[in-house]
């Protein structure tokens, strides 16, 4: 049964062919061709997210201890007699 699958696929060779590094660098050049323009797209989204995301908790993390100053600060007054 083995044998009766043998050669059926994607990419399969009959026992008379070799597969060569050229024949395998060339196919992973194809597969990784498609992948790499769309990863290109996602990543450059990305970054702009992450940096959108750091802006924010770096300004809300700046407006949080500003309040938390202004409340725990203590007011001194002088007053001369």
């Amino acid at each position: 049964m083995a044998d009766s699958n043998r050669g059926i696929g994607a990419g399969s060779s009959t026992d008379d062919e070799r597969i060569t590094p050229s024949d395998i660098s060339d196919r992973v050049r194809q597969l990784i061709g498609g992948a790499g323009d769309a990863a290109e797209q996602v990543s450059s989204a990305a970054v702009a997210v992450a940096a959108a995301v750091g802006t924010g908790l770096v300004l809300a993390a700046f407006l949080f201890g500003r309040r938390r100053g202004r409340r725990r600060s203590t007011l001194v007054e002088i007053v001369r007699v």
